[in-house]
């Protein structure tokens, strides 16, 4: 086996695709900074029992672990940033007011999400801290909505759901609190049989509502359907709202569903959750949601929200980025020379010095001008080449 191969479903990014994911994580960050977010850097590993506080089971699985030569104890490369800008908010900022903070770098993980996804996302993201009200949530998937339309996405798929629909059902019904884990896998694999072999001892309340939602997946129109055949709790009431509010805050910039059964993240989020879906991918682009008990582990309990996206897997789907247009100039030491190429660069023109004995084979740049000595062999000019 060659000695310069890489793992399964990890790549080498080559040039023109590196610009691509270069300027849209620009672009995102920049316009997360129109919204007052900050940006964080956390580090690329930690303590596995820190970086695992508030995560669930799935984050554990995704985890690379390793030993610290150092102090001996388990190490963990972050598969996820979203619990680590959590700890960033509960310990070293530690303000009492809201805090909005944005983040992009690369995380790992031991199995590829999806089909053809990369082991090593780069993730970009915000989270909001400190208030619970929707206005937060409405926040979040607006500036999810808008870094997509930034790529240039324009048939967008908003998927949402909510958390507090399944733990208002089980509640009341220990039984199914003791099923919950098994109740979350049936759900998300819409697997009606099995949810009516875990059922079968359950209030018939209960029963009867977990067994309809999977069938609740549609457009706008299945929150209607759903306040006719789920139980009338307040819990149920307040998540159908919320999602009743959210929906009508996206239309016109995505197609909006509807899943009460798709719950990814139940252990981890606690109130409406969206994902994002565009052409040319099978899995959600963008996931986000709300996630109030994450701050709990760190010792302070904080009001939260975010979403991230993969910047890797949205370059991917954009066309081949054009060529960019450059002016090719002599290499020399002469001091007109040098200072006219600085003059053309810091107006934003890309100067390449061609190396003596070379020739002007360039895959990314289109030299299209030319850095000439004019007729008199005294000032320096551009010439368009043909």
């Amino acid at each position: 086996m060659p000695n310069w191969l890489l793992p399964e479903n990890i790549a080498d990014v080559l040039p023109s695709e590196a610009r691509k994911i270069e300027e849209l994580r620009r672009l995102m960050l920049d316009n997360f900074r129109t919204y007052g977010y900050e940006l964080v850097m956390p580090p690329l590993l930690e303590y596995l029992e820190s970086l695992l506080t508030g995560a669930g089971e799935d984050t554990d699985l995704r985890t690379f672990k390793l030993v610290d030569q150092l102090s001996g104890r388990m190490l963990g490369l972050r598969p996820d940033m979203t619990t680590q800008v959590a700890r960033i908010d509960a310990h070293l900022l530690n303000r009492a007011s809201v805090t909005r903070l944005c983040y992009a770098g690369s995380v790992l993980h031991t199995r590829p999400s999806g089909l053809h996804a990369t082991r090593e996302p780069l993730q970009i993201g915000c989270e909001m801290y400190g208030h619970a009200g929707l206005e937060a949530d409405a926040e979040i998937q607006e500036l999810a909505l808008a870094s997509l339309a930034l790529a240039g996405f324009t048939d967008v798929r908003l998927d949402l759901t909510h958390v507090g629909v399944l733990r208002a059902l089980l509640e009341n019904c220990p039984a199914a609190q003791r099923d919950q884990a098994q109740i979350h896998a049936a759900l998300r694999a819409k697997d009606v049989p099995d949810l009516k072999a875990l059922a079968t001892d359950y209030d018939p309340v209960v029963r009867d509502a977990l067994l309809a939602l999977p069938s609740l997946y549609g457009d706008i129109d299945v929150l209607t359907k759903a306040r006719e055949v789920l139980p009338d709790l307040p819990g149920i009431a307040k998540a159908l709202a919320e999602l009743a509010a959210l929906a009508a805050s996206a239309i016109g910039r995505a197609q909006v569903a509807i899943d009460l059964a798709d719950l990814r993240g139940y252990q981890y989020e606690s109130g409406a959750m969206f994902a994002l879906y565009v052409p040319g991918l099978p899995n959600a682009v963008a996931r986000g949601g709300r996630y109030d008990h994450v701050g709990e582990a760190f010792g302070r309990a904080r009001p939260a929200t975010g979403f991230s996206l993969d910047l890797r897997e949205l370059a991917r789907l954009l066309p081949t980025a054009e060529r960019k247009h450059s002016i090719r100039a002599p290499w020399g030491n002469a001091p007109e020379l040098k200072e006219k190429i600085a003059e053309l660069r810091k107006s934003g023109e890309v100067v390449i010095q061609s190396m003596p004995g070379h020739s002007h084979e360039l895959d990314e740049f289109e030299c299209d001008r030319a850095l000439v000595l004019d007729e008199n062999g005294s000032n320096w000019i551009l010439k368009n080449l043909g």
